[in-house]
């Protein structure tokens, strides 16, 4: 199995770095701290003194590199398009590969293939971590995201009965000269928020397609990267690849910004690729048309106001259209456009986990726009953001409902006009 491109075969990229600064007005976590190892060109140098052999790869290096929460948002904005992030995770996993896990990782690390759940699991004041994770597969990036300590204080959805494997079938039969479309549930999907799996399993189905939802997939590997453990990224995609294999699919399509990154990128990063092409439901549902049907239902009387926040891993993909051309034709809601809408939120993988003060920080940057908006709901593409989302705006003690978009369009298509 690959692990991932080395730090190695990042060198052309890494020597393309200018260090003009464009990176500072960018960088989430350098506008907090105001550290140049903090920034995108800081962490460039260490890269390339690292592969100059003038760095050791220590303890000290492990937390300058760990200040880091794959955004992408510097890259975006690099003149030279240095991948920073894909630099960063390689040299999370060179460290890794030479001193072990951090302890974050460590537990999934150990758990990896294994889907009984964990029997024992912190206690005191982190009463809601069993509540969450009694119910989670120990192979699942949820554990790794969040681990007890992250728990602490933090608002949690409510914790849904049943998952989202016991709520839609492996397989939805739809009209048979419609093409078949995978769906790639992913760990926050599958576990805190079912309805919105649901959602995005049965949507595409109500427009003629047949539906397969492998019950054998799991975590997309996301937190995993974010962790530096390259064989557990390798082992998760070769499990997903091996779910969806053998099945004639048109696409596989995803609700989660951070999901669709990892399925892209690790085909890349690890020559192994899916059985087709994955696709943000957002774009997908753009492309059948369904703006044009959201436009033409009646508009509702009482309409919300609502304002969107754009997932770091879409923007990166360049996904901001889609999702703001179906919000804009709901008949329920009016789209406003607030400030930072694109700034990160600060989950970042396993960052909330790691640096929990700094990652409330990084998201609390979103409030002004929020609030300036006037917006009553904020929706978004990614369930994490979600999650830290309705965290950020309880502590602000905001009556902002945070959900995710197709909730938006599920309640159109299926609740009466008003």
């Amino acid at each position: 199995m690959a692990e991932g491109k080395p730090l190695e075969a990042f060198a052309d990229q890494i020597a393309q770095c200018v260090r003009c600064g464009t990176c500072q007005a960018h960088c989430p976590v350098y506008l907090e701290t105001g550290r140049e190892g903090s920034v995108a060109r800081g962490k460039i140098v260490l890269a390339a003194a690292v592969l100059a052999g003038e760095v050791e790869l220590d303890e000290q290096l492990r937390r300058e590199i760990d200040l880091c929460l794959l955004c992408g948002s510097c890259v975006a904005k690099c003149p030279n398009q240095v991948p920073t992030a894909a630099i960063v995770a390689a040299l999370r996993q060179k460290i890794v590969n030479a001193h072990g896990l951090s302890p974050l990782a460590k537990g999934v690390a150990t758990l990896v293939g294994s889907r009984p759940l964990r029997s024992t699991l912190a206690k005191g004041a982190e009463l809601l971590a069993p509540l969450l994770f009694k119910k989670i597969p120990a192979t699942s990036g949820l554990r790794l995201r969040f681990a007890p300590a992250a728990l602490k204080n933090r608002s949690l959805p409510p914790l849904p009965e049943r998952n989202l494997l016991t709520r839609v079938p492996e397989f939805l039969q739809g009209d048979p000269a419609q093409p078949v479309v995978g769906v790639f549930a992913g760990c926050a999907l599958t576990h805190l928020y079912p309805q919105v799996g649901e959602i995005l399993a049965r949507l595409p189905h109500r427009l003629g397609y047949s539906v397969y939802m492998p019950r054998s997939q799991g975590c997309c590997g996301m937190p995993a990267l974010s962790s530096g453990n390259g064989p557990l990224v390798a082992s998760l995609a070769e499990a997903n690849i091996s779910a969806f294999a053998g099945h004639d699919l048109d696409c596989i399509l995803t609700a989660c910004a951070s999901c669709l990154g990892m399925l892209t990128a690790s085909g890349a990063q690890t020559g192994q690729t899916l059985a087709a092409e994955p696709i943000d439901i957002h774009v997908f549902l753009h492309r059948q048309g369904l703006g044009e049907q959201l436009a033409a239902l009646p508009r509702w009387s009482h309409r919300l106001r609502i304002t969107y926040h754009d997932p770091c891993h879409l923007r990166q993909a360049g996904i901001t259209r889609e999702p703001r051309a179906l919000l804009s034709a709901l008949p329920q809601a009016d789209l406003v456009e607030m400030e930072d809408a694109s700034l990160c939120c600060g989950l970042g993988g396993t960052f909330t986990a790691a640096h929990p003060d700094l990652s409330r920080a990084i998201g609390d940057r979103k409030l002004a726009g929020l609030r300036a908006s006037g917006a009553t709901v904020i929706a978004s593409a990614c369930p994490g953001c979600i999650l830290q989302l309705r965290d950020i705006i309880d502590r602000a003690g905001l009556a902002i409902k945070a959900v995710h978009t197709l909730e938006l369009i599920h309640q159109a298509l299926t609740e009466p006009w008003s």
